[in-house]
Parts: structure tokens; sequence; C-alpha cells
């Protein structure tokens, strides 16, 4: 097990300086004058006559190509990502202070994904070609068919404006205010986790009532997929000489199942389940949009839209360090789950 985690974690240097080497070439790409025009904050930064040529010595944009990369590499490690032209300030501090409303909807929305994906995956898978598992997969087909923006579309339709029941947004007016006061600690940024840590529950209850249509359209979507993947585990699985053993010693459904069966077939679902997390990390541009959050999704469409580059950038290296960790933890995951991995 140990030498397993080492060869995992031997591995990940190399991943992430792959990473900053792709990142830095689509910078390189941009050329010297659309790379200092980014990391000006303001037209008076170039006021004074050396302004110019003191920013292009900070950031190495006059040095060969490798002297810019470790350059830039090294203002990354300081955690200078440049300049926000959309947020009006520098990009690392614009990807913190809205990290916390995707990680949080993200989190939320992975948990009914998960629990309930599996739950029904075998539930389906066990009771193959019967009409539950026929019920079951119509269910999931028209989850995985439906597109996200269309679904949480009719999430707002009918439980804002027609029932009044989960409004857009964040936060209420009143929420927002608490946030805002002296009183309030902000420990997570996360308003759900926050005010549990605070002991406001009218303010978790206002914003998990704000978090709810999001959560529904994401986990609707992916909870079809999570399905599908279990059901076909559980009944390959299924087809397995232990399991037939297992029953011909007499053992009852319940035991195969959860003992034997369940185990063995979660295993492409944790591959599933590490990647969706990232997934839904960066898919929730569409439902941010459409739920007015100002998650790190919206930002990236943002800056897309706007060409804001070192906005764009910035962000996608924050999500491939997230992924590159997740599938550390999948991997490490899997020596739990499958003793058999570690000898690989």
């Amino acid at each position: 097990m140990t030498a397993y985690i080492i060869r995992r974690l031997l591995i990940l240097p190399i991943i992430l300086i792959g990473i900053t080497l792709i990142i830095f070439s689509m910078i390189w790409m941009l050329g010297p004058d659309r790379l200092l025009a980014s990391y000006i904050k303001s037209p008076e930064a170039l006021k004074t006559e050396d302004a110019k040529e003191r920013l292009i010595a900070k950031y190495g944009l006059d040095e060969p190509t490798v002297v810019q990369y470790f350059k830039w590499l090294g203002n990354i490690l300081q955690g200078d990502f440049g300049y926000s032209n959309i947020a009006k300030k520098p990009v690392q501090e614009a990807i913190a202070e809205r990290i916390p409303y995707t990680l949080e909807l993200a989190l939320w929305a992975i948990i009914p994904v998960i629990a309930g994906g599996i739950w029904l995956g075998i539930v389906s898978g066990t009771h193959h070609n019967q009409p539950l598992d026929h019920g079951i997969r119509i269910v999931s087909l028209i989850g995985w068919s439906m597109p996200d923006f269309v679904f949480g579309l009719l999430i707002l339709l009918l439980f804002y404006t027609v029932l009044g029941w989960f409004p857009p947004g964040y936060l209420s007016y009143e929420s927002e205010a608490i946030l805002r006061s002296a009183e309030w600690t902000k420990y997570t940024h996360m308003a759900t986790i926050d005010s549990i840590l605070n002991w406001n529950f009218s303010v978790f209850i206002d914003a998990f009532r704000h978090l709810i249509g999001p959560i529904l359209t994401i986990s609707y979507l992916w909870w079809a997929y999570v399905l599908r993947i279990t059901r076909s585990s559980m009944l390959e699985v299924l087809k397995k000489d232990y399991i037939r053993t297992a029953r011909a010693k007499g053992l009852s459904e319940n035991v195969v199942i959860n003992k034997h069966a369940r185990k063995n077939a979660l295993i492409p679902v944790v591959t599933v389940a590490g990647g969706m997390l990232v997934s839904l990390l960066a898919g929730v541009v569409i439902v941010e949009s459409v739920f007015n959050r100002p998650g790190l999704g919206r930002f990236t469409a943002q800056a897309a839209t706007q060409l804001d580059y070192f906005s764009i950038l910035g962000s996608a290296l924050v999500f491939s360090i997230i992924l590159v960790l997740v599938n550390l933890i999948v991997d490490i995951s899997y020596a739990f789950i499958d003793p058999r991995i570690r000898l690989s």
C-alpha cells in the first residue's frame, strides 16, 4: 500500500509541470504586446515613462522563452496570476472570491448524485429486466438526454415562478446583511457551512433554499449517469463465478449483493465519481448562469466572452490542479476498494 501511494505521489509533480507547460504555451502565443496589456491594471499604470519597461522586466516579457516560463512559474508560485479586467482585481483574488460558491454547489450536489445513483443502480441491476428495472432506466434515460440548461429553466419555472419555493441567486438581502455584519465569522466562505459554524440556522435554511434548484438540476443529470454505470457494473459482477459460488453455498441474496457484489461493482463508479466532481466544478457555468450564482464557472464564461485571457488561463490552471488532485485521491481509493490494484 505504501509503495503504491509513493509511486502515485512521485508522478504528481511531473503531471503538474506538464500542465504549467500547456498553460504557458497558450500565454506565450498571445505575443508580448497583448501580454503586457493583460498585466496593466489601469491606463494610469503607464503614465510614467519607465512604467512599460518595468512591467516588461518584472514579467520577463523580453527574455527567451525558457526564461519567460520560469519567470511566469515563479510568479504563479508567489500567487501572481495576472490581472483580471472583468473583475478589476488580480486574477488570484477573483478566483479565491468565487470558488467557494462553486465548491459549495458541487459538494452539495455530489451527495445525492453518488448516494442516489449507486443505490438505484444496484436496485436496477439486481432486478434485471423486471418492471422496476425498466422504470428506473426510463427515468435515467430522460435525465441523461436532457440538456442541463433546459432542465434548469424548467426547475426555475416550476419551483420559483409557479410555486415560489426556491428562489434564484445566492442569498436573500436579509441573509447577505448578516454575512456582512461584524458578528459573522467566515470560516469557509460557504454560506451553508459557515451558518452551521456560526449557529445561525435561519441563514442556513435561506442559503439551502437558494441551492435546491441548482442541486436538482445538476443531480438529476449526473445521477442518471452514475446509475447507468453502477447498473452495468453490477450486472457484470453478478455473472462472476464467485457470485455463483456464494449463492451455491446457500448465502442469502442480501449477503451476496451487499458483501460480495457491491464492493467490486463500485470500482468503476469511483473512477466516474472522481472525474464527475471535476466536471461538476467545471460544468456548473450554465447552471450558475441560469440561477444567477456568482461562482467560478460563471466568472470563466464572462472572461471568455470578453477575451480576458489571464482570467481564463488562471481558471483553467485551478481546474487542472483540482483534476490532478482528485485523480490522485481516486487512485489511492482503488487500493482500499480492490487490494489487487495495490500490486500494480
